[in-house]
């Protein structure tokens, strides 16, 4: 069985409605039976962009996580020494940590980011 961590992108996208997701990524987070993760790293992401005026997105994090039935992905220290020794392809901190997580625990990252493709991850493209 397949399982999928959403980038921070994607999971907004999910959250609004936005048509830039793809028929099929919305079809595998949809799917009850795919357990789909969302990382403490989007949620810390998505709040210091929210705190710089550079996003607008919904209080309560946690909460819609829940809501939406995804499961929540801690931040653990085998993932942030897996993100430290990743080649140096990616220079954001949050999707480094994204990649790290979905190398560590096995898991498909739902993203439309082609720089994670340099990468040893499995991918599902979030614009298919």
């Amino acid at each position: 069985m397949k399982r999928y961590l959403l980038d921070t992108h994607v999971f907004l996208w999910w959250l609004t409605d936005d048509p830039s997701l793809g028929e099929k990524a919305r079809a595998v987070i949809s799917d009850e039976t795919n357990p789909v993760y969302v990382s403490a790293a989007t949620v810390w992401e998505i709040s210091i962009k929210k705190k710089l005026g550079k996003l607008k997105a919904p209080e309560n994090m946690e909460k819609i996580v829940e809501e939406e039935q995804f499961i929540k992905l801690p931040i653990l220290l085998s993932h942030a020494e897996k993100a430290g020794q990743l080649p140096y392809y990616h220079h954001d901190p949050f999707d480094r940590m994204l990649i790290a997580q979905a190398l560590t625990e096995g898991l498909t990252i739902v993203t439309a980011d082609k720089g994670f493709s340099r990468y040893k991850v499995k991918i599902l493209s979030a614009r298919k």
